[in-house]
């Protein structure tokens, strides 16, 4: 019998190996772009960079050090040069797949950080696996700008999963629809017609705001926003702004908002303020042929009739007044129930200033009464006062 050599003894010793087998390996050098690691066969096994990760400015100095161990892939036992050819990140991409086909199989919620953004979607990676989510699955409204999620871990469910293709497709949408719904349902059961919640504006239209409430959306129209007159909705809430709001109707899922609070009515005090017979000090709102409306205070307007801007003839009350003038005038109508005051300066010409107008000379007679007119417009009239 023949006595074996010392390399047939040597090679009896080292096990064999087959490519894609798994082996594990104790790093014996590193150099910036690949590890050498002994794997216990008759030739040390080579791991470059590029089988290591994707990230190709990695340097392999700095994520494993001589003495660690780590399972790698064999891809080729002999490069021709007697080397053997190792893989990780192939390694890592089928247990990753393992990964992605029972998240798939069970509805997992994964987590990832987004490290790609593209124009029609965003890229994730899980364990060495890139997974796409469409533009159109990212959120549940459309989204111009997906930037802002660069860098960002988000959570998501695999929706399709085909390991042939290398097709894997991730979906944030449904999670935030589900998530909707439930805060929507738990909306509901708290809020009540006459409650007062707080929302945050979402968006301004010309017509109104809309609030999110938490789980759903109210709309603040323009004409519930004051007691008062809003010109533009844009000119008096911003996106981001908190607003305490009082439910005014809930049909359905439609929730209807209002600022306008009872104990801030201004009607609610305006039958004593605003008396006939009282004299009252207002601004001119608006104007139309047949007269023009005063504001007297925010919430309440007063109609002082084209009839009643003066003793003489006026056409039309842009003749004689202009918005945002100060006018004074009195309380001739109150109507609390319909919200209706009526006003007139013509009341308030003493009668001395009324005998002067009807005894002035042919030409006199007008200047008498546009300077009595003045003197009440401007606040003036000292006699009245008294």
């Amino acid at each position: 019998m023949s006595e074996l050599t010392f390399e047939q003894m040597l090679d009896a010793s080292l096990k064999t190996i087959h490519a894609g087998e798994v082996v594990e390996g104790t790093v014996i050098d590193v150099k910036p772009e690949e590890v050498v690691l002994n794997i216990g066969y008759k030739s040390d096994g080579i791991l470059t960079r590029n089988e290591y990760t994707n990230d190709a400015s990695v340097d392999m100095t700095k994520v494993v050090k001589p003495g660690d161990t780590m399972e790698v892939k064999i891809m080729k036992v002999n490069d021709g040069e007697g080397q053997v050819i190792l893989t990780y990140k192939r390694l890592a991409a089928d247990r990753g797949n393992k990964r992605i086909e029972e998240a798939y199989n069970n509805h997992e919620v994964l987590k990832a950080k987004v490290t790609q953004v593209l124009d029609g979607g965003l890229i994730v990676v899980v364990e060495e696996v890139r997974i796409f989510i469409p533009a159109s699955l990212v959120s549940d409204t459309y989204e111009r700008d997906l930037t802002k999620y660069a860098d960002q871990e988000i959570e998501f469910v695999i929706s399709e999963y085909n390991p042939r293709r290398r097709r894997y497709i991730g979906d944030r949408k449904q999670l935030i629809v589900a998530r909707k719904a439930e805060l929507q349902a738990a909306l509901f059961e708290r809020i009540h017609e006459g409650d007062v919640v707080e929302g945050v504006v979402k968006n301004v239209t010309d017509f109104g705001a809309f609030i999110d409430l938490g789980g759903a959306d109210g709309l603040l129209h323009i004409s519930e926003m004051s007691w008062g007159r809003i010109e533009h909705p844009k000119k008096v809430f911003k996106v981001g702004e908190k607003l305490k709001v009082l439910i005014k109707e809930i049909n359905g899922n439609k929730v209807a908002l209002s600022l306008k609070f009872e104990d801030q009515n201004p009607w609610k005090d305006a039958d004593e303020k605003y008396a006939i017979g009282n004299v009252v000090t207002g601004k001119v709102a608006r104007m139309t042929d047949f007269g023009a409306f005063i504001e007297l205070e925010p919430g309440i307007d007063a109609l002082l009739h084209v009839s009643q801007i003066s003793r003489e003839h006026v056409e039309k009350p842009s003749d004689v007044l202009k918005a945002g003038q100060e006018i004074t005038a009195k309380v001739v109508d109150f109507n609390g129930e319909s919200k209706k005051i009526s006003l007139s300066i013509k009341a308030l010409q003493t009668p001395e200033n009324k005998k002067a107008a009807e005894e002035a000379p042919a030409g006199q007679e007008e200047e008498a009464v546009s300077v009595d007119i003045d003197s009440v417009i401007a606040g003036q009239e000292t006699e009245t006062e008294a």
